[in-house]
């Protein structure tokens, strides 16, 4: 099923959802994304420099990890096409705004934006405001 390409209706029909859960980043120099299955990350991609792994916050504690930056998942509930153009720049720039950081990661039905769990509720609303056209 093909996702949205228009960028109005992909901003109007979002509807961010707040994970409750906090995430951590992670890079491992050695270990390969199958090394990190039984972590249960959400997210994984290779790099040169090793393997990034975004992880629960308990499964990071398991690595000694946790003391790292949390983070909130944010994900925008509409099903945007891989080939959707200005989604990310358009959350990028509202959340720039309001200086939140955003890590965005598309995936393959909807686009996920991490930001520090301290300023989540606030990005949250940005994202709202964004959707509504406020």
């Amino acid at each position: 099923m093909p996702g949205e390409t228009d960028l109005s209706a992909l901003i109007s029909h979002m509807r961010p959802m707040l994970d409750p859960e906090h995430y951590v980043f992670c890079t491992f120099e050695t270990m390969a994304a199958g090394d990190l299955a039984q972590y249960e990350p959400i997210g994984l991609f290779s790099e040169t420099e090793g393997t990034t792994a975004i992880l629960p916050v308990e499964r990071a504690r398991e690595l000694g990890l946790a003391d790292a930056e949390w983070y909130r998942r944010i994900t925008l509930t509409v099903h945007s096409s891989l080939e959707a153009v200005g989604l990310t720049a358009a959350v990028a720039a509202a959340l720039a705004e309001k200086a939140i950081p955003a890590n965005v990661v598309a995936a393959f039905f909807h686009d996920h934006v991490f930001v520090p769990a301290e300023r989540a509720q606030d990005a949250l609303e940005v994202l709202r405001n964004l959707a509504d056209g406020d």
